[in-house]
């Protein structure tokens, strides 16, 4: 079995809105403020029971009146039949977060030393971390053309083209191999889906108001669920040069 990697921080988080804040040297600089936390621990997972090592953690209290039993079973310890009879066959219960239910769970994937169960996680966690990703849901903008889908330029605003001018073109094939390849640019569904701002630079960490400023946009509408972590794609600037080509022996 394969060992498991470090886990990397994380928070879980929503979106607020995008404002401008000015740098050291004067110069204006785009964020996105984010609502990071506090996020409580649901549950540790562990290669040993699991079969994978992770720890699962939520984010915006849910009213008790909106949360299932199921949800509510799994951050407090419910009075059930089955766990009378589990307690006397002498199985361990897991160990429960005793908080309220929340809106918004995720896992984050690695070995987290010294969480458990019930801690929770606030912006501090930060502290000295520069460059992070962010993921989150896109806006869905529906059925949508090539051109705003794909940004084709569509065809030429001529007379002798007719009522077609946002039109893909062409797709068909040659007799071989006689159908259209999977993959193809064309119409369809555009936005919704999950979307990963890598390697976005942390700008400021207000930990008395638990909010995140990211320099640039993040992927969904404001309000949006998002989940922030510290990268792991850091681009390398500088270092060696290039080894320059020599030539070989009887070359010209």
């Amino acid at each position: 079995m394969a060992k498991d990697k470090a886990g990397r921080k994380g928070l879980l988080g929503r979106k607020v809105g995008m404002t401008q804040i000015f740098d050291t040297d004067g110069s204006v600089v785009p964020v996105t403020v984010i609502e990071a936390g506090p996020c409580p621990v649901v549950c540790v997972r562990s290669s040993d029971r699991d079969g994978y090592a992770a720890v699962q953690i939520g984010f915006l209290d849910k009213p008790r009146r909106l949360a299932s039993k199921s949800v509510r079973g799994q951050v407090a310890k419910l009075d059930s039949r089955r766990g009378k009879r589990r307690a006397e066959g002498g199985v361990v219960a897991v160990a429960k977060a005793d908080c309220e239910p929340q809106r918004f769970v995720r896992e984050l994937r690695g070995v987290y030393e010294g969480v458990e169960v019930g801690q929770v996680l606030t912006v501090d966690l930060f502290e000295g971390v520069s460059f992070v990703d962010v993921t989150g849901t896109s806006k869905g903008r529906g059925t949508a053309g090539v051109m705003k889908r794909h940004g084709f330029k569509g065809q030429r605003a001529s007379h002798g083209v007719k009522k077609v001018h946002r039109h893909q073109g062409g797709t068909g094939m040659n007799t071989s191999p006689g159908r259209v390849f999977k993959g193809k640019r064309m119409a369809g569904r555009f936005g919704n889906e999950q979307s990963t701002m890598r390697n976005v630079k942390l700008v400021r960490v207000d930990k008395e108001n638990n909010l995140l400023l990211v320099r640039g946009a993040v992927p969904g509408p404001i309000g949006a669920y998002v989940t922030v972590m510290q990268t792991n794609k850091l681009r390398k600037v500088g270092g060696p040069a290039a080894p320059t080509g020599k030539k070989k022996a009887g070359g010209k």
